[in-house]
């Protein structure tokens, strides 16, 4: 260990809390010459604690992938930390002390290693094969049981002090079911893995744990796609792994199976001291409030998707002053090179093509209200039918701007073709213009200004507007409000929008809203707290729409924003980290909504639930709009988005522009049980006391 001055280093324990002590290191090694992690053994001096410290240094953190192995090996220590500190299967795994994963050269900290890599051994004695075959069956049944796939086993990451054995490499965990993609080196990686085809497999791992107790029965590499030829000469090994060695996961066993033959009773043990599901009183909660909605008349118009009525006759709603309004030539304007608005005479141009050019780029003049202040509407959204506004809903630093910058920034990236939809601005000029003082600042990692606040004469106006083109070629004009969240609260005419809005996204800050302790450091570099009473911009919202039965028909979606903040907590660790959805499917929406509403009602309060509690269409969400936390009004990684276009593309599925299986009143509600449709009588009938406990049809 150097005897260099101490270096001051701040961290968070795995119980949230922030530490800061002085810490001493050693010299530095790359873990793995293919990884970007390098290493060094390190002593808190506050405690002369000896531990191991993985980082990146300032190029490898520049990197995204780089990042996104750190944020996964966290993850993985963080979970397995939660799930296996009070029992005796801790010690499989490598235990984390320490993570700080948004510094400009990110590290996780760890219990110095138990034991030596496998990798140095050349022949191991026959009863320490019979123990570490157990123990790392053992950790692959443990794994499996979380849903996890270790792609990373091999000689380098199997641990032996003689006595237990300690699985590393969890930067190469992934979930069950993700696609694979190649990683490892053979023999050690399973075939499917290397070519990085199909879902991942918990029995992926079987594959390598057979090839590394091959090694360290022979002294020798196995096949890479196959049994070794003279597996039969090595009796132990032949009985227990020869199935395991099949070139497809499925002719492979599972790891509690080899675990079952090694050790009976022992996958068993495994299920019973893990710690009980908490989230199942709030997953009950979520769906008898879907049943209540599911109960609740629904507001149907004439497309079938309950969004409320255009005026018709070529009219559409001024988003403004909520005034039937419909093109006038007469009224048309552009901006000249001062940006001021001059009248448009279309006399003289019969060129059809110039002429519908500049009509795109044009306004008109709205005085369908003479007392609202002077407003102007682009025309081709007065020229494509009934428009779709979209009104973001969220106190002040809530991350609204920056959510919704990169939620247009990723439909322009062609984010909704997958799901039959295109894009095109509603006016060029505009739209340059949100590109340029929105989108490219922040992903070049500044942080955008706040929302600028309204005027006393002033009015809501939309910051942004797209046409969108559906599978069936129908266009719709779609326009943003981003109102700051001084503007939200406020209860004079600046919020009459939103009688005539059509979608809302409200999104919901972790650090005002979850008084978990990992958060008090944010919470105190923004000097603000946990309100448990919600949002005050969310309850001013919701009283001044326009009400008719017991839940408001406007759809919504509930963003849990900021989520990097998160990103190592369940639920959040499990959705931020899946990859952009390429088809919509309600299973799963259905299931997010389910685990935010779970997190927000266990740590939040139903205070924060009650735009879900109040709409009756209402999916929930997971997103980031940067990946990271600011720093000197920067974003030191880049402002890397997850998850933002989701939101979106369900309140389009709300709204009929996105086919769904099931409807898109199903997306957001759900599709009726069986059960909860059988009549009192023949449920009776069907199962004696099946309907006694009160509730007949419908329940």
């Amino acid at each position: 260990m150097t005897s260099s001055p101490p270096d001051k280093l701040a961290f968070t324990l795995p119980s949230g809390r922030r530490r800061v002590t002085p810490a001493r290191f050693g010299p530095e090694s790359r873990r793995d010459r293919l990884l970007p992690q390098l290493i060094r053994n390190c002593v808190l001096d506050d405690e002369g604690q000896q531990c191991l410290q993985v980082r990146l240094g300032s190029a490898e953190a520049a990197n995204p992938a780089a990042r996104a192995l750190l944020d996964t090996e966290a993850g993985t220590a963080l979970h397995l930390h939660r799930v296996l500190d009070d029992t005796e299967y801790a010690a499989l795994f490598p235990r984390i002390i320490g993570y700080e994963p948004d510094a400009a050269e990110p590290f996780l900290l760890y219990a110095a290693p138990r034991g030596v890599p496998a990798a140095r051994t050349h022949v191991m004695a026959a009863t320490d094969q019979q123990r570490l075959t157990r123990d790392l069956m053992l950790a692959l049944c443990l794994l499996a049981d979380q849903g996890l796939v270790p792609r990373g086993v091999s000689p380098a990451t199997v641990l032996w002090d003689g006595a237990r054995v300690q699985l590393w490499g969890l930067e190469a965990m992934t979930r069950t079911g993700r696609p694979r993609t190649p990683w490892g080196r053979p023999p050690f990686c399973s075939p499917e893995q290397r070519r990085g085809e199909g879902l991942a497999d918990p029995r992926d791992a079987v594959w390598s744990a057979a090839q590394v107790l091959y090694r360290l029965v022979t002294g020798r590499p196995g096949a890479a796609d196959r049994a070794p030829a003279d597996l039969g000469e090595h009796r132990a090994l032949d009985r227990t792994l020869r199935q395991a060695f099949a070139p497809r996961a499925d002719g492979r066993p599972t790891p509690a199976q080899l675990l079952e033959l090694l050790a009976p009773g022992a996958a068993r043990r495994v299920r019973l001291t893990l710690p009980a599901d908490e989230q199942r009183p709030h997953r009950e909660a979520f769906e008898e409030a879907l049943r209540l909605k599911r109960q609740a008349p629904a507001a149907r118009t004439e497309d079938g998707t309950g969004a409320a009525a255009g005026p018709g006759n070529g009219e559409v709603l001024c988003p403004y002053c909520l005034e039937a309004i419909q093109l006038d030539l007469g009224e048309l304007f552009v901006t000249d090179s001062r940006m001021q608005y001059k009248p448009l005479d279309l006399a003289g141009i019969n060129n059809p093509v110039r002429r519908n050019d500049i009509m795109r780029g044009a306004v008109q003049k709205c005085t369908a209200d003479p007392d609202f202040p002077e407003h102007f509407i682009p025309v081709p959204y007065l020229t494509y039918g009934r428009p779709l506004t979209v009104a973001m809903v969220g106190q002040s630093s809530t991350g609204k701007s920056h959510l919704l910058t990169q939620m247009i920034a990723a439909v322009t990236d062609g984010g909704l073709e997958p799901f039959g939809l295109k894009w095109q601005s509603v006016n060029p000029e505009q739209h340059a213009r949100f590109v340029r003082e929105r989108v490219q600042p922040l992903r070049s990692g500044r942080v955008l200004d706040h929302t600028a606040a309204l005027g006393l004469d002033d009015f809501a106006r939309f910051v942004e507007s797209l046409l969108i083109t559906d599978a069936r070629g129908q266009v719709r004009p779609v326009a943003f409000f981003d109102l700051g969240g001084e503007d939200l609260v406020r209860t004079d005419a600046a919020l009459r929008f939103l009688l005539g809005v059509d979608a809302l996204i409200f999104v919901v800050d972790p650090a005002l809203a979850l008084p978990l302790p990992q958060l008090d450091h944010v919470r105190e570099r923004l000097d603000v707290e946990v309100n448990r009473d919600g949002d005050l911009a969310f309850g001013t919202v919701l009283d001044r729409l326009p009400k008719n039965g017991p839940y408001l028909d406007v759809p919504a979606a509930m963003v849990l924003g900021k989520a990097d903040l998160l990103r190592f907590q369940p639920p959040v660790d499990r959705w931020l980290a899946r990859p952009p959805a390429t088809s919509l499917d309600p299973a799963p929406i259905r299931e997010e909504s389910r685990d935010v509403y779970g997190l927000l009602r266990r740590h939040a309060g139903q205070a924060w639930l009650r735009p879900f509690d109040a709409m009756r269409r209402c999916t929930l969400h997971i997103a980031s709009a940067t990946g990271g936390q600011e720093a000197h009004g920067r974003y030191p990684a880049g402002a890397g988005p997850r998850r933002v276009l989701e939101p979106l593309l369900a309140l389009l599925a709300m709204h009929g522009l996105i086919d769904v299986p099931g409807g898109a009143e199903a997306l957001a509600v759900g599709e009726v049980p069986v059960l909860e449709t059988v009549p009192r009588e023949e449920a009776q009938k069907a199962g004696g006391s099946a309907g006694s406990s009160g509730g007949g049809e419908h329940r």
